[in-house]
């Protein structure tokens, strides 16, 4: 156990967690929502420092970060929990733990992370799977280690990190990747158990900190398919985050609480790309369906192929120095 980081002591021995925004109050014995961090005689812990349940060397592309150091590998780690409670969730074995489950994973350093990293050839190491909030203090410890022998720190995240904990891991943290699920507080609410409006402004936080941003929507037919929803997201990422923040689009297929829905049409994926686009936003990419070429880069210029996917593989990479070879503008992104 490791002394959590962002809490305050609350009447009683209660404490308030301030790492996510549920900021939860936890009483004594107990947990907060994310199950994972837990009051002790009025000291919070994370039970899940160097706990490590998976340790992956994983293309960038799997993220999905497509303008970040296209395919290069990236040291991709997790620990038990999660702050949300999403019914789709991919990963809910590892994800969704009881309050008093027992905590499990294989203990690793920050150090050992670091070197496994560099040892297998990765440019980055991806707090990932879980999300990376909930083993914030282990990710923190990582990243720090990981920036002094050039590593880059990826998130992939729900985006529901408080500002003050964003701030204090910003100057570690390269990119990131953002699930923004929906767009109606009704979805946050029903399906995932948390609140619209604190992603947005999370995600709005992680760009005013200069953290490359990627943005991902996992599309669930009847759910969040709706031509006003992914305008609004369409919209939203225009006029927050800019017209080169990509937006990945993605096909989903039934999993854990939610069965009762067949896979995404890639009909709706190539909609939803076309709304995109029509917003102003110049990459908006589909995933989940190698080979239907929505995976592909191409320059916002001239639309000249510049990257050919299929699936997390790169079949051809024309980009030059961040530019396009064939009419000279500059690709947005990371190591281009």
């Amino acid at each position: 156990m490791k002394e959590a980081m962002f809490y305050a002591r609350e009447s009683g021995s209660s404490v308030r967690c301030g790492l996510c925004r549920h900021r939860c109050l936890i009483s004594g014995g107990t947990r907060g929502i994310c199950a994972v961090r837990e009051n002790r005689d009025g000291t919070l812990y994370s039970l899940v420092y160097g706990k490590l349940v998976a340790e992956n060397v994983d293309p960038i592309e799997k993220k999905p970060l497509f303008h970040l150091l296209p395919g290069s590998k990236s040291f991709s780690i997790a620990t038990m929990g999660c702050n949300f409670k999403c019914h789709h969730c991919q990963n809910y074995t590892i994800s969704q733990v009881g309050r008093k489950a027992p905590i499990t994973g294989v203990t690793r350093t920050p150090e050992s992370v670091v070197e496994k990293a560099l040892a297998t050839g990765c440019r980055s190491i991806a707090y990932t799977y879980t999300e990376p909030t909930i083993f914030y203090e282990f990710a923190y410890d990582t990243a720090r280690l990981a920036r002094e022998t050039g590593l880059l720190n990826v998130f992939v995240t729900n985006g529901y990190i408080t500002k003050e904990a964003l701030s204090a891991i910003a100057p570690y943290l390269d990119a990131a990747n953002i699930d923004l699920k929906g767009f109606t507080d009704a979805f946050y609410r029903d399906y995932v158990h948390a609140r619209l409006n604190e992603v947005l402004d999370s995600i709005i936080e992680y760009r005013k900190q200069g953290i490359w941003l990627e943005l991902t929507t996992l599309i669930i037919p009847g759910l969040n398919d709706t031509d006003e929803e992914l305008k609004g997201i369409a919209s939203f990422i225009f006029s927050n985050l800019g017209a080169d923040t990509p937006w990945h689009v993605t096909q989903f297929y039934p999993t854990y609480k939610l069965t009762d829905r067949g896979r995404t049409p890639v009909e709706t994926l190539r909609r939803a790309r076309d709304i995109g686009r029509a917003a102003g936003l110049r990459y908006v990419y589909e995933g989940n369906v190698p080979g239907e070429g929505g995976e592909n880069t191409w320059c916002p210029s001239c639309s000249a192929i510049l990257i050919e996917r299929y699936g997390y593989l790169i079949e051809k990479n024309r980009i030059r120095d961040g530019a396009c070879p064939d009419c000279g503008a500059a690709i947005a992104g990371i190591g281009m």
